[in-house]
């Protein structure tokens, strides 16, 4: 049976400051199926609705018309629209509307990653450290965040038998350094940027100021590099300050996650979106990561036994986006309220 023949498709996107990703969902079972699941280049496209007709129109779309669409957006949605925090397209319910969709929805991306996590297999996910999941992980609050463009941070808060969706602009929270060598990165950024939040660490073009700012304190001239150089560099064991730079990055990550963890109360384990950590597991697990994460004074046993895992399903948003479709109860990046299954 073709696509194009199926009962129950939806279109659900995931649009982040760097990558547009779409795919048609049957959201008519308990867990939501993905088919012709697509990534392209925002910049490729002038808006979101000729990225969608684009795919639309793809071999693997089939010309497949939905009757639904749920977007997932890497920014805050307010009234039914949103705008990139880390890009240029504006994106409206009502403009989906229009181009041929009988209805459509917007939710923050990280309100759909922490709509995914139900759904995730254990092939989805890579561990750090040594904390097993809960059972039932029903019963548990987990939190999301993710380094990738920019950071995003969200929750499921859950009591067994229903769950919200917090969702929140908690990338932008104040950056808080961790030793001597840390306050120094905070004052070089702070004559960057002013005020210094996690993102301006904890992302692609954080890792670029991390590097600037280690350069900076060590008195020496860095050519600039891109993330990926950088990255690169480190793993190859090429540049020593590529090196430090990345290990700095992984301790900050991980003291940052764990606080989240404290703030949501998230026993049920904290799980590492965007499309950093997926790309550096290796590192991060022999890195501070987890030791930053664990190292909360008087309440280290607490989180010592929170797992941390790293989401390796790269379609996980639209998951979400599907699931917020099948619940019917998502409200812009606000709440959701639902039965957990």
């Amino acid at each position: 049976m073709s696509l194009a023949s199926r009962s129950g498709l939806r279109l659900v996107g995931d649009v982040g400051g760097t990558n547009v990703r779409f795919a048609l969902a049957d959201i008519t079972g308990p867990t939501p199926r993905l088919f012709a699941c697509q990534s392209s280049l925002c910049a490729d496209y002038p808006g979101i609705e000729e990225a969608i007709e684009h795919y639309l129109q793809s071999a693997p779309a089939q010309g497949a018309r939905p009757r639904a669409a749920a977007i997932a957006v890497a920014g805050p949605v307010t009234g039914g629209a949103a705008e990139l925090t880390n890009g240029l397209w504006r994106i409206s319910e009502a403009a989906l509307i229009e181009a041929g969709f009988p209805s459509a929805r917007l939710i923050n991306d990280y309100t759909a990653l922490a709509l995914s996590v139900r759904h995730l297999e254990p092939q989805d996910l890579g561990s750090i450290g040594d904390a097993t999941a809960p059972a039932p992980a029903a019963n548990q609050t987990v939190a999301v965040l993710g380094a990738g463009t920019g950071l995003g941070v969200s929750a499921a808060v859950r009591d067994g038998s229903s769950e919200a969706i917090a969702t929140t602009e908690g990338g932008h929270m104040a950056f808080a350094p961790g030793d001597e060598v840390e306050i120094e990165i905070l004052r070089q950024l702070t004559t960057q940027f002013g005020r210094v939040s996690l993102e301006r660490l904890l992302s692609g073009p954080g890792l670029v100021s991390l590097r600037w700012a280690l350069a900076r304190i060590a008195g020496r001239e860095a050519a600039p590099l891109t993330p990926e150089e950088i990255v690169s560099r480190a793993t190859a064991g090429e540049d020593d300050l590529c090196v430090e730079s990345l290990d700095r990055f992984c301790g900050i990550y991980g003291a940052a996650a764990g606080e989240i963890a404290l703030v949501y109360g998230a026993r049920g384990g904290v799980y590492l979106g965007g499309g950093i950590a997926a790309n550096i597991l290796g590192w991060l697990r022999q890195s501070a990561f987890r030791s930053r994460f664990e190292a909360k004074g008087r309440f280290v046993e607490y989180v010592k036994a929170i797992p941390t895992q790293v989401i390796l399903h790269p379609f996980a948003a639209l998951l979400g986006a599907a699931q917020s479709l099948q619940s019917g109860r998502v409200a812009g990046s606000a709440t959701m309220a639902a039965d957990v299954p």
